[in-house]
This record gives C-alpha cells, structure tokens and sequence, in this order.
C-alpha cells in the first residue's frame, strides 16, 4: 500500500472519529492536521500533558484559523501553541512566534532553549521565531490572525492598562482589516484581587479590546470550569491546568489602521 494511499486512509478514520463531537471544525482537515500534530512520535516530551486542559483543536477552529493564514503568536513561550499553530496554517501558512528578550532569558533561559528545541532541524518549517518586543513589531497590516494565550493578564497585572493597550494596539496595527485576534486567559472575578491570583476579569479584557479598537465577534465556554471559583491562584496544584478559561474572538475593523 503506498504512503498516500496510507495517509488517506488514516486521515479517514480520523475524521470518522471526530463526527459527532460538539465541537468538530466547518473544516474537518483542519481537525485532522491538529489531530496528527498532537500524535507526532517526535513531539516534545511534555506537550501531550496539556492538550485536554488546553483543547487546542476546538480553540483554533473557534477563532477562525485556516490553513495558508500567517498567524502572529504573541508571547509564544516555550512553543506548545506555535506547534499547533503551525499545523493549522498548514504548509501554505505561516507562523510568527514572539518572545521578548527577558521571556527568552525567563529561568536561565529555559524558555529560549525549548523553542529551539522544538524547532530545531527545520521540524517545522513553517515557523519563525521573533525576539522583540511585542511594541517593536513592524508587521503592517500583514498579518491574518494573532493570538493571545494565557498572557493578557500578564500584560495587565506587571504593567497596566497602558502596557496591556500599547500590546493590543500594536497587534492591531499588524493585522489586516479583518484580521482576527484571539484571546484565552483565567478568569478572574470582579471581588476577587486578580493581579496576586494571575488571572483577569472578563469584562476588563472586552474593556480593553474596545479601547484599542477591536470588536468581539464571539465568546466560547470550550474551556470553562464550573468547579473553579475563582478564588485560586492560577498556578496553586489544585486548579493549576483546570482553572476557567475565557475564550473570546476579535476582529479588527475593515479599515486600515497605519496613520498616512
């Protein structure tokens, strides 16, 4: 049997098992390249201990990635989302993973070193790794979709609206008219001091979208959690990987944002 005839064949089965499912993708190949992404044998060690807290397959299908987009990943980290990331743009598309110097040199530069890693003998070569600030960026309105993982509320808690509005704006001077931002982050409640339990409050990250200029064009409880209260820190072992994740999907306006 030939090697093609073996893809379309697992492929098949693949999206036999995905139907049914409440959340299977408008476009079911873009499940199926999550779907073989998430079981590569030389996928880094670690990676798989996240996908059922992280659901990547219904978040990325949730935004709007498709295949041949350029996608802008802000705050990549060590690069568990740039790995699915770049299998939902497919070889057509193109990913952009951003760090900032201090995240890259975060823990004697563990950060820096499981980047490139993953990435290390052209594993995928549809990724490119940025080392700038993410005010820095000199993207024009060249960009598809970005993505914000569980990071806004870093933003907001070590610098303020003001660091957190420069960040969002600059996303959207990168994107398209039209392009798409997505955000996931813990919940944080109104009565609760968010900034120690690193987590942010629904309505301050629509808050802040609205200000830079972003319309929420869709909220998702892919990834909620009745059983977190809230009153948890993010990373405290007993909620840390299950807390109550805010999903939520922005577009920028169709017009261009560069000043002429």
């Amino acid at each position: 049997m030939s090697s093609r005839l073996n893809y379309n064949l697992i492929l098949t089965l693949v999206l036999i098992n995905l139907v049914g499912s409440p959340q299977i993708s408008a476009d079911a190949r873009l499940q199926a390249r999550i779907y073989f992404a998430m079981n590569a044998i030389d996928r880094p060690e670690g990676d798989i201990d996240r996908d059922l807290d992280r659901n990547p397959g219904a978040v990325l299908d949730f935004l709007g990635i498709e295949s041949g987009m350029t996608v802008l990943e802000i705050m990549a980290g060590a690069g568990y989302y740039t790995e699915m990331l770049s299998a939902a743009v497919g070889y057509d598309g193109k990913v952009y993973a951003q760090n900032d110097i201090m995240m890259m040199r975060k823990r004697y530069g563990a950060i820096e070193k499981r980047i490139t890693k993953r990435l290390r003998g052209n594993r995928l070569p549809n990724v490119e790794i940025l080392t700038q600030y993410i005010t820095d960026l000199e993207f024009q309105e060249s960009i598809d979709a970005a993505t914000l993982i569980l990071n806004l509320h870093d933003l907001y808690i070590f610098g303020g609206e003001e660091e957190a509005l420069n960040a969002l704006n600059s996303i959207m001077q990168a994107l398209k008219p039209g392009g798409i931002l997505g955000i996931v982050d813990h919940v944080g409640a109104p009565d609760q001091e968010n900034n120690y339990l690193h987590r942010i409050d629904p309505v301050t990250v629509e808050e802040l979208l609205f200000r830079a200029g972003f319309i929420v064009t869709g909220r998702s409880n892919i990834l909620s959690n009745p059983e977190d209260n809230h009153s948890l820190h993010a990373f405290e072992a007993d909620i840390r990987g299950k807390t109550d994740r805010l999903v939520i999907r922005a577009i920028k306006p169709n017009y261009s944002s560069i000043q002429r």
